[in-house]
């Protein structure tokens, strides 16, 4: 099975794609900022005559400037969302007249990019309706992101109040990862970042576009949907390893956040999803 989807919204393009190892090399065009929402052991890259090795996480961050990346040797389900600024909104988050090249990142961990590909992600799969003017929104606060981490400049200084800075995201996402399996509360994920509950909610959505239990569960269903692909865990067994007593409301929650059912995903199962003339496919 294959999905694949590219959208154009005000300011920038996302492609997102799922898809089985096929063994072809694939590429990321220039200028992208994206995340992999799937679990790979040895993938290989070439980009400028360079070659890399290594593994990735659900949640990481990958990106090239104008340069493509040539991707080779992924064994397992991809899951991704490319992310491409326009050129317009990178060199206004800039100030400049000229478009600045994004870093080449691999396997970084960022909340805000993250956040704004879990919600292209599910406006792909049809799983949330996301307007242009919410879309506006996210690429102009990921232009100004990436611009000021990313492109080796410094964007002119505006009064941006309300929002966490980096450091206080990073802390905030380390303590949503290392405690997935755990309750979590707002007050947890606040003391983290030494603000009230309702201050923290506030400037956490404003970061990164998602409210902090959206966050936690986008994690949580990205961590259960890597399990269900390489592990023997039962469904039961992987709720609770994500944080969820209940086995139904996980289920429907698995289903709300990935377009599947839990038992879609078995390694059993994929042969038959592979297979199935009735499985659904996204166009673009």
């Amino acid at each position: 099975m294959r999905r694949r989807s590219e959208r154009q919204w005000p300011g920038l393009r996302s492609v997102y794609c799922w898809s089985p190892p096929t063994g072809v090399v694939t590429v990321s065009g220039a200028q992208q900022i994206g995340v992999s929402f799937a679990e790979h052991h040895g993938v290989v890259t070439e980009s400028g005559g360079r070659r890399h090795r290594f593994d990735i996480r659900p949640g990481d961050v990958f990106a090239n400037g104008w340069s493509p990346v040539y991707w080779s040797e992924v064994t397992r389900p991809d899951e991704l969302v490319e992310i491409y600024p326009g050129d317009e909104l990178l060199r206004a988050a800039a100030g400049s007249s000229r478009t600045p090249e994004i870093e080449p990142l691999r396997g970084v961990r960022d909340a805000v990019v993250l956040g704004t590909a879990s919600i292209l992600k599910r406006a792909h799969l049809g799983l949330v309706h996301v307007d242009s003017i919410r879309v506006s929104e996210l690429a102009h606060r990921l232009a100004e992101h990436v611009v000021g981490h990313y492109a080796g400049i410094a964007p002119p200084r505006r009064a941006v109040t309300g929002r966490l800075d980096r450091v206080l995201l990073d802390r905030v996402a380390d303590v949503v990862e290392a405690r997935l399996s755990d309750p979590l509360t707002v007050d947890d994920l606040a003391a983290a970042a030494t603000l009230s509950p309702f201050h923290f909610a506030r400037a956490f959505k404003a970061s990164t576009g998602l409210a902090p239990h959206e966050y936690v569960t986008s994690l949580r269903m990205e961590r259960a949907k890597s399990l269900l692909l390489t592990s023997r865990l039962s469904v039961p067994e992987i709720a609770y390893a994500v944080g969820l007593s209940n086995v139904s409301h996980f289920r429907r929650t698995f289903r709300r956040h990935t377009g599947f059912l839990p038992s879609d995903l078995r390694p059993s199962e994929n042969r038959r999803i592979r297979s199935s003339s009735a499985a659904p496919r996204l166009t673009g």
